[in-house]
């Protein structure tokens, strides 16, 4: 590791540190040149897979991306941002575990979908009206009347 202050390669690690969710690695480090120490941070570099539209092309996974539908779709709505980073963690999760180096955006809107159900109804129904193309009122209905169903994904606590 080259020293940021003088540019030598020839640095020494005094002190390594697990962080508080265990998933970097915290180097404190000495440079045997200036003298001057500097923190370095190891985490893991994982590859999202690309997102294949529905036109056939390819092109990077952006949390971003997500994050703007979820606000778009929870507009005015009281969710709290903590929820959806946990619900945009959750689908990263769920599209890494997969292993595969490709999903489609219509996966990905599923999943984000099946968050969106159980994070808030209205926001929902907003996002899917525009990612299902929604044509006439009818469609609104299915998707209510679907809502009253008992979902197979939280059972009924008694």
């Amino acid at each position: 590791m080259k020293c940021p202050f003088c540019g030598t390669d020839d640095t020494q690690v005094i002190d390594s540190r697990v962080n508080d969710e265990g998933d970097a690695i915290r180097r404190r480090r000495r440079c045997s040149q200036c003298d001057k120490r500097f923190t370095t941070y190891e985490t893991a570099d994982l590859q999202l897979p690309q997102v294949v539209k529905q036109n056939g092309t390819r092109e990077e996974f952006l949390r971003e991306k997500l994050r703007s539908s979820f606000t778009r779709a929870l507009h005015k709505r009281p969710v709290p941002t903590e929820y959806v980073d946990r619900a945009i963690e959750h689908i990263v999760q769920k599209i890494l575990a997969r292993g595969e180096r490709e999903v489609s955006s219509r996966d990905l809107g599923e999943i984000v979908m099946q968050e969106l159900k159980l994070m808030d109804k209205v926001a929902y129904i907003r996002f899917a009206s525009v990612y299902r193309s929604f044509q006439d009122v009818d469609d609104f209905s299915d998707v209510i009347r679907d809502l009253d169903k008992p979902s197979k994904a939280r059972p009924k606590k008694s």
